[in-house]
């Protein structure tokens, strides 16, 4: 079962996407350095349709995205809410931030507009470090998944 332990409102995580970003508990990856350790409890309230909705209610003027952070956990769960979002709010872009190296054969990528794949290594930095092992991916119009890693480092 995912369960999340809050939400923010973010600008930088998507780009060109004001993003509901969703930190879900109980990861498995356990990366050190790890800058949210508190998610590697199974802590929080359970995260399904009904608390998709209610995001879609409280936030969904000022949001154009709703993004996964986390539920290496239970990936089948992020999918079903992918599709549910994709379904029931089409308006909103769905994104997953995963810290596995790939996406699991059971998930459908295709219900993600975009995907983030890599654990955390201290030495590489994040996603705005040019060194950085951890790729994000957008979907395109053909449906195939697009690097655009490059747009989080300074020129």
């Amino acid at each position: 079962m995912l369960k999340y332990v809050n939400t923010d409102v973010v600008f930088q995580e998507i780009p060109d996407e004001v993003t509901l970003a969703i930190n879900l508990s109980n990861c498995p990856c356990r990366c050190p350095g790890c800058h949210s350790q508190y998610l590697w409890d199974d802590i929080g309230l359970p995260l399904d349709t009904d608390a998709i909705d209610d995001f879609v209610r409280k936030f969904g003027a000022d949001i154009t995205c709703i993004a996964f952070m986390g539920g290496d956990g239970d990936p089948k769960g992020v999918n079903m809410l992918a599709q549910y979002i994709h379904e029931e709010h089409p308006q909103f872009k769905v994104a997953w931030y995963s810290g596995r190296l790939r996406i699991p054969r059971e998930v459908n990528k295709q219900d993600f507009d975009y995907i983030k794949v890599g654990p955390y290594i201290r030495h590489l930095g994040p996603l705005k470090s040019p060194t950085t092992n951890q790729r994000l991916y957008r979907q395109d119009e053909d449906g195939n998944f697009e690097d655009i890693t490059s747009r989080f480092w300074k020129k």
